[in-house]
């Protein structure tokens, strides 16, 4: 299999983190995508958004977004291996919810960044950067309030929080990381759990 993505994509990393933890991350094969043209031309051909991350599979197949492939990822690996999403239940809910609340983050995150490479400081829409900027806020809050704990392994919600926490990292100057010692801890316990996340932290 090819995963077509950005070593800096938060979304991206979250693929290769369920893949880890599923004990398949050695049958992909990492392939850095060009997302601006006329370079994209290769990833419209997998993705008509042209959009990362996109997962190939061996008989062609594309798959796409991040969490479609990340619960594709789920149904890999071998018969002893965690889930990342249970099957069914409320946990299978609560799983999927608290995934999108840290996909949330990282989209705002990574929509702040983009506002603030792309267009100059006279150009930028201030309003609209301070609405993003409090999507972050309020959902690092709300995860720092009661950081979500797991049993014998990381889920699919907690790879979707450490990998947009490491955007945050990455492109936001670790800010996020203020008066917020408990999620930041909280990252500290994920790192060690799982140790793809220093081997897929971005090196730019």
């Amino acid at each position: 299999m090819k995963l077509l993505t950005s070593p800096t994509t938060p979304f991206g990393r979250k693929v290769r983190l369920s893949a880890a933890i599923k004990g398949v991350d050695d049958q992909i094969e990492v392939v850095k995508a060009d997302t601006n043209p006329p370079g994209n031309a290769e990833l419209i051909a997998n993705n008509p958004l042209g959009k990362i991350p996109v997962l190939i599979l061996d008989d062609g197949t594309r798959i796409f977004d991040s969490s479609v492939i990340c619960q594709f990822i789920d149904t890999l690996g071998v018969a002893d291996a965690p889930r990342l999403i249970p099957q069914d239940g409320p946990d299978r809910w609560r799983t999927l919810t608290l995934a999108a609340l840290a996909d949330g983050i990282a989209e705002a995150g990574v929509l702040i960044f983009y506002e603030t490479l792309l267009r100059p400081p006279e150009n930028r829409n201030a309003d609209w950067v301070a609405r993003q900027q409090s999507k972050v806020d309020a959902g690092l809050d709300f995860f720092n309030k009661e950081p979500p704990s797991w049993n014998d392994s990381p889920d699919y919600a907690h790879v979707a929080l450490a990998a947009a926490l490491g955007h945050l990292d990455l492109r936001h100057e670790r800010r996020w990381r203020v008066d917020r010692p408990r999620l930041v801890n909280w990252l500290d316990h994920f790192e060690n759990a799982v140790p793809a996340y220093a081997a897929t932290r971005p090196q730019v």
